[in-house]
């Protein structure tokens, strides 16, 4: 409690500050729970969907295997983005150039979906990652600046003008810091996550490609 009764002691401002650091607090673990739960799940089922497309018979029966294996959805948007080539009007841009390309261009976008439904809230973490610290600096400035108008009212020094704001103003600096260092944690360790999945997902775009730009590829 003495620490909620420091912040609770200052002016508008340092509690606008204390919420401010609060809330980012807040999001930036439901992101680092959510997201770790996610990627942890996904990649379990990258490696199911691929491993049940490459023992399946022929095409159709690796899409209805790879629906089963894949809830969250990486590896199945690759799929249908392929099916949705084969039944584009021959008439248009979809079907120009040669039958790699096709599968390079319909691949990369779906790859490209995939991989910002991984990616979200990695931006919220690198900005409270970098911003809390600040904003508790802030705290921290406007602590000191009360501390010293009033040692400047009364004219003289005395200990109890300047403990409580100074105590203010360490909470804050504590505060930012507690913040920042977990959002700054959690974004590097799930962006290595992201980008183990991302390199197997490009392995297994750059392997579909390769398996249905022949034309004696199995369907």
């Amino acid at each position: 409690m003495g620490v909620l009764q420091t912040v609770m002691q200052g002016d508008a401002i340092s509690r606008s500050v204390a919420v401010l650091l609060l809330l980012m607090s807040v999001a930036s673990w439901v992101v680092i729970l959510w997201k770790s739960w996610l990627l942890r799940r996904a990649a379990g089922d990258l490696r199911r969907a691929t491993a049940a497309f490459w023992q399946a018979a022929s095409l159709d029966d690796a899409r209805g295997r790879v629906a089963a294996s894949d809830p969250r959805q990486l590896v199945t948007p690759l799929l249908q983005a392929t099916t949705a080539l084969d039944q584009s009007a021959p008439d248009t841009l979809a079907v120009a150039g040669d039958r790699s390309q096709q599968l390079t261009r319909v691949l990369r976008d779906a790859l490209h979906g995939v991989l910002n439904r991984l990616q979200f809230g990695q931006v919220l973490l690198a900005t409270v990652g970098s911003t809390a610290p600040f904003v508790g600096l802030l705290g921290t400035v406007w602590g000191i600046y009360n501390a010293l108008t009033a040692i400047g009212l009364e004219g003289k020094f005395q200990i109890e003008q300047v403990s409580g704001p100074v105590g203010e103003a360490l909470v804050m600096t504590a505060a930012g810091l507690a913040v920042a260092i977990p959002a700054v944690l959690a974004y590097n360790v799930l962006g290595r996550q992201i980008a183990r999945i991302e390199a197997d997902l490009e392995g297994f775009a750059r392997d579909l490609r390769e398996l249905l730009a022949h034309e004696g590829a199995p369907r």
